[in-house]
């Protein structure tokens, strides 16, 4: 994603971990810049990996903003999953809205590096944003430890 240039964050449990918090996850969630031009290079690099969509429809449906709010509002939608076709189990869910706004956190992210791959990953403070709008039980117990977190850095604590 990075060599096409693609605007993304890495959101969820995985991004929990990446700022610290010791949590098990089983698939990748993304947030990304649901542009066109930045939609279709996602697809691209998810064909090329071998990721399909979950559900049996067009990946290219993802493009169309009139598709993914019908899906929201029909379906109760709130992420489009990829599975990898030869490994399954394999999962990369994508926000087909912006819970909250994708420019604003894009601007706030934490940049890490894993060997030589940058990653971009939401910031503490958007992440909980989600989480809170999320609600869901295991969201309530990821708040608490991210709040903690937070409170052990000093003068970058997060004012909620």
């Amino acid at each position: 994603m990075n060599e096409k240039k693609i605007r993304y964050l890495v959101v969820g449990g995985l991004a929990l971990v990446l700022h610290g918090v010791v949590r098990l996850t089983a698939d990748l969630d993304l947030m990304l810049d649901l542009s066109k031009n930045n939609m279709s290079k996602f697809l691209e690099v998810m064909k090329s990996l071998g990721y399909k969509p979950k559900l049996p429809v067009d990946p290219l449906d993802i493009l169309d903003p009139e598709a993914r709010k019908k899906w929201a509002r029909e379906k109760n939608m709130i992420v489009f999953a990829f599975i990898g076709q030869k490994q399954d189990y394999k999962e990369i869910d994508v926000f087909i809205n912006e819970p909250i706004p994708f420019k604003k956190a894009y601007k706030r992210k934490k940049t890490l590096r894993a060997k030589d791959v940058k990653i971009n990953v939401i910031s503490l403070k958007d992440l909980i944003a989600l989480k809170e709008i999320s609600a869901r039980e295991q969201d309530i117990k990821d708040i608490k430890m991210l709040k903690e977190l937070s409170g052990k850095h000093g003068k970058n604590q997060i004012k909620i």
